[in-house]
């Protein structure tokens, strides 16, 4: 009898979605990816309610993964490294409340883990501004419009990283 596999979810935003997304789906556990929009007020917002900066959601990605495979930490280290998260509310040339640096824990362990990480960055020395990144309890998440998932995938291109 095969063992069924635990899986679990994880959710960033670190700027513009379809890199981010890019980033995560390259790692090996993650099972599926998703991007869309979290932290604001508006019910099922559309990517231009979005871009308003006015409903106060966040562009993310919604990471499902197989912890038997990749850790909650290892994804933590995917996330600093794929972002600058010492601008507030910009990533390169992306810049509104959408494009925030933010860890948003679905548990108390990814909490605590998340909350810890942050602090371990905060503290190398690594950047020489301070880290900024929000650690947030999730709430909804509102997948976006068809035409945004696995946008790098479907279209090429690189990714819009900014490190």
């Amino acid at each position: 009898m095969a063992q069924e596999k635990k899986i679990e979810r994880a959710t960033f935003g670190a700027g513009c979605f379809w890199g981010i997304e890019e980033t995560f789906r390259e790692v090996r556990g993650v099972v599926d990816t998703a991007v869309g929009f979290m932290g604001g007020s508006t019910e099922n917002p559309t990517y231009p309610d979005v871009c308003t900066g006015k409903t106060g959601h966040t562009e993310v990605v919604q990471v499902t993964y197989d912890p038997g495979e990749v850790s909650y930490r290892d994804l933590l280290n995917v996330f600093w490294n794929a972002h600058d998260p010492t601008t507030l509310n910009r990533q390169g040339p992306d810049i509104g409340t959408q494009y925030r640096s933010v860890i948003f824990y679905h548990t108390t362990e990814q909490e605590a883990e998340a909350r810890a990480s942050r602090a371990a960055v905060e503290q190398s020395g690594r950047f020489r501004r301070h880290v900024v990144t929000a650690i947030e309890p999730a709430g909804t998440f509102w997948r976006a419009e068809e035409y945004h998932q696995q946008y790098f995938a479907k279209h090429g291109g690189g990714h819009c990283r900014v490190m």
